[in-house]
């Protein structure tokens, strides 16, 4: 165990090295150093060893990743580019799926797959890696605009990629009958549950920081909201039953997760813009009449209060991003593990196929976006640049191995999936990764004006 954790230190620190010297992209190093050291060991250490406790390790993990990004996104932005990331994150991701019933059984003609079974397929390799993303563009002077299209299309696209999954491919491939009514109705039904799930969730988590001025207390209360609305919309059933419902109904954890986070942070930044408000008019009436040593007193420790308070959640937010980067080393270690490139070189057409043909649908359903925004003023243009920003921060990422996983162990093709899938990840991972930080910096001149425009 503790071979195992100096190797996950070890990775992280030469990862951050690599991404701080030489521009290497974190998730990119992660994966590379994690090959690298379970060459070099073997099995001295071992997080998981198998598939299916990799897919264990990533729901244990996922939800502290989607409370980091979740921090990111403000009420603001999202009610701003709501129309946008509907379109990337819902639209974009059913046309996707339609696309790849219209031509799954010419790209895998040998295998003869179900309608089932390639909605299951197409729906692991189209949800991505929001982490991957937010690590990238870290790193770079990017449009406020173009970030939040791509890390928050990134962090929805999960949600639309598991919903799909789930209540339809899975579905489906257990014999259940997919009628639009139903897809109408399931769709309806998790997005509209999870969503008022996660933010009941939120506001029971502002609740009690109201009770805490402990930083840890606070880290530790945003950890209990995220993971809390997490497990009970994925097992939602169970309440349900405690009323005797008698129902095998779950949500998504995944956006309960993510709207529960959002909730918190955003109304702690609207009682600190409010104290701050309270604060500039005290300080208007202070100029104006003259005042007592003890009202002077009362103000400064308001403002005090205030400034430590903002201070305190900035710090909340860089400790949730210090354990979504451990998180995010322990997977990609975790994931050396599954690789067997044997499995993979069997595969290897059927690989490059599925990659090439996401890259193609993806790369058409960005450029599709560009031409509907370029035509109404309620969305943000789309130019050439960022249609290819958009197109390569489709990076898949751990939840792909998640949905591997449910897979029914009797399901004739589990094998040909679980290479493709894994293969998938990889390929974008080294590939995308490759292209994104190639493309941000060679147009970075232009990159940086597009953001000062904004500022202005």
């Amino acid at each position: 165990m503790v071979i195992t954790l100096l190797a996950i230190v070890s990775v992280l620190y030469l990862a951050l090295q690599l991404e701080d010297k030489f521009k290497v992209p974190s998730p990119l190093g992660l994966i590379v150093l994690s090959f690298i050291f379970h060459a070099l060991m073997g099995d001295v250490f071992m997080l998981t060893g198998d598939a299916e406790h990799f897919a264990l390790l990533v729901l244990l993990l996922l939800p502290i990743l989607l409370i980091s990004d979740s921090l990111e996104l403000s009420v603001a932005d999202l009610k701003e580019h709501g129309l946008s990331l509907f379109y990337l994150a819902v639209v974009a991701v059913s046309l996707s799926v339609l696309a790849a019933l219209l031509m799954g059984n010419t790209l895998f003609s040998e295998y003869n797959l179900s309608t089932a079974a390639i909605i299951v397929l197409f729906a692991m390799v189209l949800a991505t890696d929001p982490v991957s993303v937010v690590s990238i563009f870290s790193k770079f002077n990017l449009p406020h605009k173009l970030k939040i299209l791509c890390e928050g299309e990134s962090l929805f696209n999960d949600a639309t990629a598991l919903i799909v999954f789930v209540f339809i491919g899975l579905y489906a491939l257990n014999g259940g009958e997919i009628s639009t009514a139903y897809v109408a109705e399931i769709s309806v039904l998790v997005v509209l549950g999870s969503s008022a799930l996660g933010v009941i969730f939120g506001y029971i988590g502002l609740v009690m920081m109201k009770t805490t001025t402990n930083r840890t207390a606070e880290l530790l209360i945003l950890v209990l909201v995220g993971y809390g609305s997490f497990e009970l919309a994925e097992h939602f059933y169970t309440l349900l039953n405690m009323f005797g419902m008698h129902s095998h109904m779950h949500l998504s954890g995944i956006l309960a997760c993510i709207f529960a986070t959002i909730t918190v942070n955003h109304m702690m930044m609207q009682e600190a813009v409010k104290d701050e408000a309270a604060i500039d008019h005290e300080e208007e009436v202070l100029q104006n009449i003259p005042t007592s040593r003890g009202v002077i007193t009362t103000a400064i420790h308001k403002i005090k209060a205030t400034v430590e308070e903002r201070e305190r959640h900035l710090r909340t937010k860089e400790d949730v991003q210090l354990l979504a980067l451990v998180a995010n080393t322990m997977l990609f270690v975790a994931m050396a593990e599954l690789i067997n490139m044997s499995l993979l070189w069997q595969y290897k057409t059927e690989i490059i196929v599925m990659f090439l043909a996401t890259t193609v649908i993806r790369a058409v359903m960005m450029a599709k976006f560009a031409m509907i925004t370029n035509k109404t003023d309620k969305m943000t243009n789309i130019n050439f640049r960022w249609w290819g920003v958009l197109t390569f921060a489709g990076i898949k990422g751990g939840l792909s191995i998640v949905m591997l996983m449910m897979i029914p162990a009797s399901f004739e093709h589990l094998e040909m999936f679980k290479a493709v899938v894994i293969g998938v990840i990889l390929l974008s991972t080294f590939i995308y990764s490759g292209i994104l930080v190639a493309l941000i910096s060679k147009n970075q001149a232009a990159f940086s004006r597009e953001k000062e425009e904004e500022a202005h």
